[in-house]
């Protein structure tokens, strides 16, 4: 079993220069939300990457962002290049619980993460729509969606960064989205998570929105077990139709964690990075 064997086996897959696909963490979920000791404790799990949150947004005007101060930034980055990381991501995991659609000030919220990303040369950032941007439950929020991403892709546009936002929608129905919206910029930010709940193909979700269309994925399912025990998720042809689209990137583990130990961070997350390298990587 590959769970039995992750902690010795990571530290020479980490070691190859890996071209097509690239194996993350996300600080939050490893319980180290903006905080530097997430990059070893990503090292320690064997990822090739970490994704950055953003920090809380609730009723501040912007994230608790510790990564404004230079200071800080430097210290992120200083440590990613000791350890052999990249920062993969910013995420602005706020946006779950606030409205996309109707905050106030949501230009400088994200403007906020975009300068983020020039500072540090990051190319990607995560944009969930979330609970309250639900355009399954809330189809009239669309137009303040489109218009809104509309402003975001200028902005990242000119920064020379992808926005990669995640809906609740069909493929067939993001592609339509993304075409309302027109630009480059804005792309899907997939997970494997959402299409298995709502009982579509997840591979031909991947086919219709085409390798163009997805700047990275969230390579995992909801909890419960861990991905090589996922009887509903085969990854095997998930590589297969990638491959087969061309598309390379990060695969960034988000969940999957095991129902019996779910703080388990080492374990949890040791084991789907190595699954994941197995079949990514090898």
């Amino acid at each position: 079993m590959l769970a039995l064997s992750w902690t010795s086996g990571f530290a020479g897959l980490r070691g190859r220069k890996e071209k097509r696909y690239k194996i993350a963490v996300i600080d939050l979920m490893i319980l180290k939300r903006q905080k530097l000791s997430a990059l070893p404790l990503a090292s320690e799990i064997g990822a090739d990457g970490l994704e950055v949150d953003m920090g809380g947004l609730g009723d501040r005007p912007t994230f608790d962002n510790k990564l404004a101060d230079p200071a800080v930034r430097q210290q992120y980055l200083d440590k990613a290049k000791e350890l052999n990381l990249e920062i993969c991501s910013l995420a602005m995991t706020g946006f779950y619980s606030q409205s996309f659609a109707k905050r106030e000030g949501y230009e400088n919220t994200v403007g906020d993460c975009i300068e983020t990303m020039r500072q540090m040369k990051i190319k990607t950032a995560f944009l969930p729509m979330g609970i309250q941007g639900d355009l399954v439950k809330n189809p009239e929020l669309r137009p303040a969606i489109v218009e809104r991403l509309k402003v975001v892709g200028k902005m990242a546009e000119k920064a020379g960064v992808v926005i990669g936002i995640e809906t609740a929608l069909s493929a067939t129905e993001e592609v339509k989205l993304l075409n309302d919206v027109g630009s480059k910029a804005v792309q899907i930010y997939f997970n494997f998570s959402n299409p298995l709940e709502a009982g579509r193909d997840l591979c031909e979700e991947l086919k219709i929105l085409g390798k163009k269309r997805i700047c990275q994925i969230h390579c995992t399912d909801k909890d419960g077990v861990w991905l090589e025990n996922n009887t509903r998720l085969d990854m095997k042809k998930v590589k297969a139709t990638l491959d087969k689209m061309g598309w390379k990137g990060w695969l960034v583990i988000e969940r999957s964690r095991d129902a019996s130990k779910p703080r388990d961070v080492k374990g949890n997350f040791g084991a789907n990075t190595a699954f994941m390298k197995a079949i990514f990587q090898a």
